[in-house]
């Protein structure tokens, strides 16, 4: 059983990547330090981890990485889009999108829409703050709406569920989750993210978001309800996250985007 995870040098991905390997799995850890990358592979109690390189700030690099997963796998049982950012301020990436929208949306969109016949599921880290997302498939970089990380950041993570909705619209067993605020270094620049940590008991471990993945990645309710956004041990139905137009509009912006 061959498990991709994207994001898998620290945090949620990291502890999930340990659990599907406990679970039998033979999990291939994609980050962009590969020290680290070896470091979680090192404490795997079931097959040894593969390890692959790669920055989704590039778009090069994430082509490179679907083409040597396309050669060195026949199958991947779980594709699982995982690696994100939240930067307060307007970053550019060298391909001219807005740094949070490429690297949590559309990065992952190209490495499974070009692993799409490789692929048996698809679980994608979205997160509540999508719920407040106000996504423009017209405008995906914010170049003409007011700028602000939080807004940009949500989104991108209403764009991950809309990404699931369009995925099972296109067959794929896809489904996404909530991972709820856990205790990592993920948007450690933002005052927000600073504060939510501070308070005793409020942020949760890697190990407590990691459940969800593991859950989608390994149950039936990863194919029985693609398109699904998994919350809080149950599937939620978010309007704003579950628009089967939008869905669509956004996935056709996208690919032009990429395209261009």
């Amino acid at each position: 059983m061959i498990s991709v995870i994207t994001g898998a040098s620290a945090g949620i991905g990291a502890a999930a990547a340990e659990e599907l390997s406990r679970r039998g799995h033979r999990v291939v850890l994609v980050g962009r330090d590969e020290s680290r990358l070896n470091d979680v592979a090192g404490r795997f109690t079931g097959p040894k981890g593969d390890v692959v390189t790669c920055d989704f700030s590039s778009l090069d690099e994430v082509r490179r990485l679907a083409a040597l997963l396309r050669e060195r796998y026949e199958r991947i049982e779980v594709l699982v889009n995982n690696a994100g950012v939240m930067s307060p301020d307007r970053r550019v990436t060298p391909d001219g999108h807005e740094l949070m929208v490429q690297v949590n949306h559309l990065a992952p969109l190209l490495l499974t829409h070009t692993l799409a016949d490789r692929v048996d599921r698809v679980v994608t880290t979205s997160s509540r703050a999508g719920q407040s997302g106000r996504i423009d498939p017209g405008d995906l970089s914010r170049e003409r709406r007011r700028w602000n990380g939080w807004l940009q950041y949500g989104d991108t993570k209403q764009a991950n569920a809309l990404f699931t909705v369009a995925l099972a619209a296109h067959g794929m067993a896809a489904t996404c989750f909530h991972p709820g605020v856990i205790r990592t270094g993920f948007a450690g620049d933002a005052r927000l993210m600073r504060l939510a940590l501070a308070l005793p008991g409020f942020a949760k471990p890697p190990e407590h978001g990691a459940r969800p993945l593991v859950h989608l990645a390994t149950h039936p309710d990863g194919v029985e309800h693609a398109g699904g956004y998994y919350s809080g041990g149950r599937f939620e139905r978010v309007p704003s996250m579950s628009d089967p137009e939008l869905a669509e509009r956004l996935w056709q912006a996208s690919l032009a985007a990429l395209a261009g």
